[in-house]
């Protein structure tokens, strides 16, 4: 029995030193973990519950010339809450209100939020969604609600800040104003990213359950440094006339694309540019930049390069006579024609670029520099016509004119040259010359940005930059202006001469897609330009209007589908600018727009006691006049109001919203 007892005692003593030894073991290593081990193991522990939330600055705004906000950063608010950190009794004497508040402002009943935070609260959740992709006045209106106005700590009050660009004027010039995120950084934000990104700030978190990252301060670590300004060139008025023009004529022909840029001549500032191409739904959008980037045949645009070569040569000079005959030339066993059935005839150089004859400058050309082709191809490149622009913007298109020893020379390529093909030219880089033309033979360097800002004090300007000092000769340059103002009296523009206002240019047509021209005969596809400037006598802008692939059974000819633009863009700068006074003491009877203006100033004049009638005004007119009645106004779209939510002759109600539709 004693020896069982003692064997027993001995085992327990066996078991307990073991015991003690292992807790030894355990405190030694707490001890090594705590003391030796212990900011290991802090940084560990803080990497897995706490992190460092970027909380990116918002980036600069990009502004228009006369200050419109063309793409800017609007803060937006995820709204949470910690439903379980609310003291009892604070929650129990609020939560009616402030689901009755939330009821309001976001929808669903007052019972629906009730339910929804007092189950968050019984299961201790807290991080319950609340709404997010809310404006900063609304932040501050849900921030004012019983419980939340204790703050985050008392309240649970939890706000998650973000960044959205927003574009006030909606698309219009999109492509050009461009973005910097996932899809790549084009246009003004992409190549000014320096100046608008601004500096990141940070805000610590804290892991709590289910994966989920709470703020633990609400306030932020480190506050982000916004980014500076954009001050560009664009003019808003003027962008609206050429993006909504330009639009009409798209529809109008069914084209598959097109472009319009107007430029100021002696700065070389661009005041509007749009770029619309027609998506899969038939509507038309700025889908590319096309006036930067694509590079194509510009056809009989290009007749004026050909002819300022000549002329300054001295090969040829305004009165030297070609023979076009009946319109149709057979060249080194390829035919050329002329658009006129019947042929010109003999007709002067000047007449040739008037009537825009193929085979006028294809015979010039050829006849004058058929025996040493470089040095017309050389002239040209003297020119910069070989030459990028150089832009800022990302993405401009090469453009190519092919010299003797090129893949592309061949005995036609001279002649084809003369009049447009077998080269590729931007919209961008033919305006460009046009633009020098206009300015007394300045080649100006295209501008997008005049200067950048921060917190409305200047901090860079962008002056006018200088490709070449003259492109030819002044008597060269006044014999060409002369030509490009009768193209428009007398030539292929004379359905757009008008004694009211002068301007000058050039039409262009050319084929697209005829490498199989048996397949091209069945479908004929064109591109329509028209280029020049305004007024003709002093010019102040030029202007380039392409339009891709035209139906052709609607109008292909460039004085028919672009010149219209053309037309409509000059008219309508003149009777909204002063240059028509240095012209003409007497101003043009435009009838569209003053009847645009009668109807806004006698609507504006009354005094309204009923919603009006606001259809047909342009945006800009409606809501000033809405507004000015007390009415807060949504819109969508730009242009003209097609669409109001208010019926007109409902009594006014100061302070209601009312949402129109524009086209």
């Amino acid at each position: 029995m004693g020896v069982t007892k003692k064997g027993i005692l001995n085992k327990l003593y066996v078991v307990f030193a073991f015991i003690l030894l292992f807790l030894v073991a355990i405190v030694v290593r707490l001890s090594e973990i705590q003391f030796s081990e212990g900011d290991k193991y802090r940084e560990l522990s803080e990497k897995l519950t706490l992190r460092n939330d970027t909380i990116y600055a918002n980036r600069g705004s990009v502004f228009a010339s006369d200050g419109s906000l063309l793409a800017t950063s609007m803060s937006q608010y995820e709204i949470r809450m910690d439903a379980y950190t609310v003291n009892g009794e604070v929650f129990e004497k609020n939560i009616r209100a402030l689901s009755a508040s939330l009821a309001k402002m976001l929808g669903n009943s007052t019972t629906y939020w009730e339910r929804k935070i007092r189950k968050a609260r019984n299961s201790k959740n807290r991080y319950l969604f609340i709404a997010r992709k809310l404006g900063y006045t609304d932040f501050v209106k849900i921030k004012s609600f019983p419980i939340f106005n204790l703050g985050m700590y008392k309240g649970g009050f939890i706000a998650e800040q973000s960044t959205v660009r927003a574009h006030p004027l909606g698309k219009v010039a999109q492509r050009t104003i461009g973005y910097d995120d996932y899809r790549g950084a084009p246009g003004i934000e992409g190549a000014y990213k320096k100046y608008l990104i601004g500096k990141n700030g940070f805000r610590l978190k804290q892991k709590i359950a289910k994966g989920q990252w709470k703020p633990i301060n609400d306030r932020n670590e480190k506050e982000p440094i916004n980014g500076k300004d954009i001050v560009t060139t664009i003019d808003v008025n003027i962008q609206d006339i050429a993006h909504h023009s330009l639009l009409r004529q798209l529809e109008h022909y069914e084209a598959e694309h097109g472009c319009v840029v107007v430029m100021e001549t002696n700065t070389g500032e661009i005041k509007a540019i749009s770029n619309l191409g027609r998506g899969t739904s038939g509507k038309y959008y700025e889908k590319r930049n096309y006036a930067v980037y694509e590079s194509h045949e510009p056809g009989s645009a290009f007749k004026l390069m050909s002819m300022v070569v000549a002329l300054e040569s001295g090969a040829i000079d305004t009165s030297t006579v070609v023979d076009t005959g009946k319109g149709r030339y057979r060249l080194y066993g390829r035919y050329i024609n002329d658009s006129k059935r019947g042929g010109f005839g003999k007709i002067s150089a000047a007449r040739a670029l008037e009537v825009s004859s193929n085979i006028g400058f294809a015979r010039l050309i050829e006849e004058n520099f058929g025996k040493k082709p470089e040095k017309f191809i050389n002239a040209l490149y003297k020119m910069n016509l070989n030459q990028k622009l150089g832009l800022p913007i990302k993405g401009e298109g090469a453009p190519l004119i092919p010299s003797p020893g090129h893949e592309l020379w061949s005995k036609n390529a001279l002649p084809s040259i003369a009049y447009g093909y077998n080269l590729k030219l931007t919209p961008l880089q033919t305006l460009t010359f046009y633009n020098a033309i206009a300015n007394g033979g300045e080649m100006v360097r295209p501008r997008f940005v005049k200067e950048i800002r921060s917190w409305d004090k200047h901090v860079e300007s962008f002056e006018k930059e200088v490709i070449n000092e003259a492109i030819c000769s002044k008597k060269t340059i006044g014999e060409i202006r002369e030509i490009l103002k009768n193209v428009v009296k007398r030539g292929t523009g004379k359905k757009l001469y008008s004694e009211d206002f002068s301007m000058a240019g050039k039409t262009g047509t050319a084929r697209v897609d005829y490498g199989d021209y048996a397949k091209w005969l069945k479908d004929k596809k064109y591109i329509s330009s028209f280029t020049g400037y305004f007024p003709a006598e002093n010019p102040k802008y030029s202007c380039i209007v392409v339009i891709h692939k035209p139906n052709n059974k609607k109008g292909f000819y460039g004085a028919d589908v672009s010149g219209p633009v053309f037309k409509d863009i000059a008219q309508k700068i003149y009777s909204t600018n002063h240059i028509i006074n240095k012209i003409n003491n007497i101003t043009p009877d435009f009838k569209s727009v003053k009847s645009s203006f009668e109807k806004y100033y006698t609507i504006s004049n009354k005094e309204l006691k009923l919603i009006p009638n606001v259809k047909g005004m342009a945006a800009m007119d409606a809501i000033s006049l809405l507004e000015n009645l007390g009415l807060k106004v949504n819109f969508s779209g730009v242009g003209k109001v097609i669409g109001q939510s208010l019926k007109v002759g409902q009594k006014i109600v100061k302070g209601s919203t009312i949402t129109i539709k524009l086209s």
